[in-house]
């Protein structure tokens, strides 16, 4: 890991003579160190305060006396004639003070009599005044590299061997995985998951992956609007669209293997479109299961506040949760709901900027997010929003056709260990022309339920019964699906082979 480029760096902050440094991290005793040798290159004395042992010169024990306290610490430093590095640990919640802020504005403004660089290291920095921002310069310390993960996880392992005695095992592919997902985090997080993986039990494993992804997830904010999952899905778990399948599989290699130079070319995402029940939310899953990357889910309900500007603000942290979490797979369900095509003054404006806030980012992002966006009703949806090059592809997910329908009737009775051989799946098939797989599998689930109750088990007199009881989609609600094949058939892909009667 290159440290003596981020000691450059900032011994050239200190020699521009910017007043203000802020960074944000949450590795401090790194960063403590990196301004010890950049002072050191500048000649510059270094202080450092926390609330706990007040202000003090760095490496003595020492405190200033009736420092401990944010303001008086600054009120020492506004009138000292001593010049150097005031480093302010955590003190961003004096940010909300007034009298604070005028004395850090005050001591920066009298950088050129006094040079009396403020430099504020803390994990956040919230609402931040905007007096402030003008008179000061972001650090942002390196994350590491693949290549740093790679060499991390070499000298865990060799500690590991030595203190155990035991050799270090693991899965190259796994390994490989682990380190591409430790990526976004810092240096002394990744050194803690590997480290607590080696020792559990002595080897890097697909445990140790979930457990990496849900710690990675919570350090980049937790739930909030976006949720996370660690889908087990697979394709050979839906069934049906083969189409989509396919154009999915040929862009996994070119989507795993993007990065910044080459993110032009990375694949983007598509939209599902299509009847309820028809498995787009399933698809989602599985494309996140079939390429390995975590699926991070969008709640537009979630995102929206009855604060000015805080939806915006709920929706950038959701997109800079999603890249962090980089490579994944973003699934956005029933986007139609959070974004609007009509004028937007019915909630003062709030689903235009939503939508704004959304192309920005699906035009200007370069980490590896595969958005999923699925969608009912397309009517709905903004013209600026479906055009090419926001996504890929527009998929139309149609009622299965008969070979969909013989996969998941075997899919739903094998995952309820029931015999598929035992049944006669072209009756099954046949006796559900327009059923959509949440129909069929509610039909096994409900067939099951009243074997149970009976004290048989489950058979063909059972399952057909309980379709004929089923009033399917395509009949309930005929006139609207028809409408929305008609749309589909020349502005959509079909994600399956031509559907059945």
């Amino acid at each position: 890991m290159n440290e003596r480029t981020e000691i450059t760096e900032l011994a050239a902050l200190l020699r521009s003579q910017v007043p203000i440094i802020l960074i944000q991290t949450h590795e401090e005793p790194r960063i403590l160190k990196l301004l010890e040798q950049a002072g050191n290159l500048e000649g510059q004395m270094l202080f450092q305060w926390s609330i706990v042992d007040g202000l003090r010169r760095l490496g003595r024990d020492e405190s200033i006396y009736n420092t401990n306290e944010l303001i008086d610490a600054l009120k020492h430093v506004d009138k000292t004639p001593q010049n150097g590095v005031y480093v302010f640990c955590d003190a961003h919640p004096g940010f909300r003070d007034p009298v604070i802020v005028r004395l850090i504005r005050e001591t920066a403004l009298e950088h050129f009599k006094t040079a009396r660089t403020l430099v504020f290291v803390s994990p956040k920095f919230d609402e931040l005044p905007g007096e402030l921002l003008r008179l000061a310069a972001h650090f942002r310390p390196h994350l590491p590299t693949r290549e740093d993960i790679r060499t991390i996880i070499r000298n865990e392992a060799q500690l590991w061997q030595s203190r155990s005695g035991e050799k270090p095992r693991g899965d190259r592919a796994v390994i490989e995985q682990i380190t591409l997902h430790l990526m976004g985090l810092e240096q002394d997080d990744v050194r803690r998951l590997v480290r607590q993986a080696f020792r559990t039990d002595g080897e890097l494993n697909a445990a140790d992956l979930r457990r990496i992804l849900s710690t990675k997830h919570e350090a980049l904010g937790g739930a909030g609007a976006l949720g996370f999952e660690a889908s087990t899905v697979k394709f050979d778990q839906l069934g049906g669209l083969a189409k989509m399948k396919h154009w999915v599989a040929l862009r996994r290699v070119p989507f795993m293997e993007s990065t910044v130079a080459d993110a032009v070319d990375m694949p983007r995402g598509i939209v599902l479109l299509g009847v309820q029940g028809g498995g787009k939310s399933l698809a989602a899953r599985a494309i996140a299961g079939e390429w390995n990357v975590p699926l991070m889910r969008l709640d537009f309900g979630a995102l929206y506040n009855k604060y000015h500007g805080e939806t915006e603000r709920n929706l950038r942290q959701a997109f800079a949760a999603a890249e962090g979490m980089a490579p994944c797979v973003l699934w956005i369900d029933e986007i139609e709901k959070g974004v609007s095509t009509g004028s937007g003054d019915n909630d003062g404006g709030v689903s235009r900027r939503v939508l704004g806030a959304l192309l920005t980012w699906l035009a200007e992002r370069r980490r590896p997010v595969f958005i999923v966006a699925t969608a009912n009703d397309i009517s709905q949806l903004p013209p600026e929003l479906i055009r090419k090059g926001r996504f890929d592809e527009i998929f139309f997910v149609d009622f299965p056709n008969a070979a969909a329908r013989r996969q998941i009737f075997a899919i739903h009775l094998g995952k309820r260990a029931l015999d598929v051989a035992a049944f006669d799946l072209p009756a099954l098939v046949a006796a559900t022309g327009g059923f959509s797989g949440a129909e069929i599998e509610q039909a096994v689930i409900a067939a099951s339920f009243e074997a149970r109750a009976a004290g048989r088990p489950v058979d063909m007199a059972a399952l057909l019964g309980e379709l004929s009881r089923t009033r399917p989609l395509s009949v309930v609600m005929a006139e609207r699906v028809e409408a929305l094949r008609r749309w589909a058939t020349d502005r959509a892909v079909m994600a399956d082979d031509t559907r059945d009667a």
